[in-house]
């Protein structure tokens, strides 16, 4: 039997059981290390960037620790973003399904408080929400914490980043002093130790390697003279790579917009991600890159926590990370899953000084390499095959995802492979269709679902 098997540990039976079932071979290097301590009911500090598993590894400890006979909040999971917080969510309850009648409510802002204050008053085991509406509730005397035995701060560092060290640490006093505290941070700036400090008691700190291989990713730098060029750079590597799904990292919201914008207005199938966003324009857009119906996403690093797309083939740094450490987390989103991925980094003389922290730090050896040729920008944007459209009904109204392909293949107006990923929410649903097919998409769907009418519309 393999160390890394998760039958080794000594976890409750019917979540390895549930494991299997979910196709779990073996536990990724983050789980094996920071499992053991976790079920021992110690306080762990761990480095882990999205796709090591980190989920898992906590979500099973605070689901073994769990009394379900006792229904108040137990655990407390805190998020960044609402994004990430819905993964984690989905995580746990996935991981739970083997024990009946857990509870895990999501709180999170840019969603109605009401129905968050109903959901409480029936009860809950797990909380996973973000800091602010978390704190909210507290304020507000519809959360209590008194029982609580594990908190977690996943992506702590941004959160931190954020601004919501002073939210944090009013939340953790309304806490027992006799919780577990779990950490997962994918860097560890000095604010983060400070935290460790402050509200853990003699943390394990876990760091593990990254989850990818460095051979699966190509890494190229160019040398950019302005920001015209540095512009211009960014699509002639789309252009070069021409990518299903490209992801381009800017440092501020402002050069995010400007940046998304101007692809927008060349052709390109850009789409913006930033916290200024409202959350419906922050839902379209990542419903829209998840279905690849967006082909580049322009974001912020906090904005991208959360962003859950494994085969992302293609990283451009718009300007490289202020800590090199960033620049790891940004390039490892490529080349993922036994795949090839590429990352491209754009840089100025003047920011030759964090060219140099970067060799440093991570031992690299950096050559320029030259930009693709100009004739790409001579050719036609290269954009996204599928459009997404919008169904004024979800789960509230009982729809389902085979009822909206059952609409859209009634009488092969679409055959399958014409409609691509669907996705239901309270009250809407999306689905990505090929781009040619949306009008007649959209007449399908005109006609009734499931024997009901809903409007639909093309974002």
């Amino acid at each position: 039997m393999s160390h890394t098997d998760f039958s080794t540990l000594a976890l409750n039976e019917a979540l390895v059981a549930n494991l299997a079932s979910l196709g779990y071979q073996a536990m990724t290097p983050i789980q094996a290390q920071s499992l053991p301590p976790i079920l021992a009911g110690k306080d762990v500090i761990a480095q882990g960037k999205t796709g090591s598993g980190k989920t898992a590894a906590f979500g099973l400890g605070l689901l073994h620790h769990l009394n379900v006979k006792q229904f108040r909040v137990q655990a407390l999971v805190l998020c960044p973003t609402r994004e990430l917080a819905d993964q984690v969510t989905a995580e746990i309850r996935k991981l739970a399904r083997a024990i009946h009648n857990i509870k895990v409510l999501t709180l999170c802002g840019g969603m109605p408080f009401g129905p968050q204050v109903g959901s409480l008053e029936h009860g809950a085991h797990i909380i996973v929400g973000t800091p602010g509406r978390v704190d909210d509730h507290l304020r507000r005397g519809t959360l209590r914490l008194d029982d609580l035995r594990t908190l977690v701060l996943d992506e702590a560092d941004r959160m931190l980043d954020m601004g919501f060290s002073e939210v944090i640490d009013g939340i953790i006093q309304q806490t027992p002093a006799s919780r577990q505290t779990l950490m997962f941070s994918a860097t560890f700036p000095d604010e983060i130790e400070g935290v460790a400090r402050r509200v853990m008691r003699a943390p394990e700190r876990i760091q593990v390697a990254s989850s990818h291989s460095q051979h699966s990713i190509s890494q190229q730098f160019h040398l950019v003279a302005d920001d015209a060029q540095r512009r211009q750079a960014v699509q002639l590597l789309i252009q070069q790579y021409r990518p299903a799904s490209a992801v381009v990292f800017c440092n501020t919201k402002r050069e995010v917009q400007d940046l998304a914008q101007a692809l927008s207005a060349k052709g390109f199938s850009a789409l913006a991600l930033h916290g200024d966003l409202e959350q419906k324009d922050r839902d379209q857009a990542m419903v829209r890159f998840a279905n690849k119906s967006a082909t580049v996403l322009v974001a912020t690093d906090v904005a991208a926590r959360g962003l859950d797309v494994d085969a992302l083939d293609l990283v451009i740094n718009y300007h490289l990370a202020f800590e090199p450490e960033v620049h790891v987390h940004r390039v490892g989103r490529t080349g993922r899953a036994g795949n090839q991925g590429m990352a491209c980094t754009l840089f100025s003389a003047k920011e030759s000084h964090r060219l140099l922290a970067l060799e440093e730090t991570l031992g690299l050896n950096v050559d320029e390499s030259p930009l693709p040729p100009q004739s790409l920008l001579l050719e036609a944007p290269y954009g996204a095959t599928m459009v997404t459209l919008q169904i004024d009904g979800g789960k509230r109204q009982k729809l389902r995802p085979g009822d909206i392909l059952g609409a859209l293949t009634r009488d092969k107006a679409l055959t399958g492979d014409q409609v691509g990923k669907i996705q239901i929410f309270e009250d809407w649903a999306f689905v990505a269709v090929a781009k040619a097919k949306a009008p007649l998409a959209l007449k399908q769907l005109s006609h009734s679902i499931k024997g009901r009418n809903f409007r639909a519309r093309q974002l």
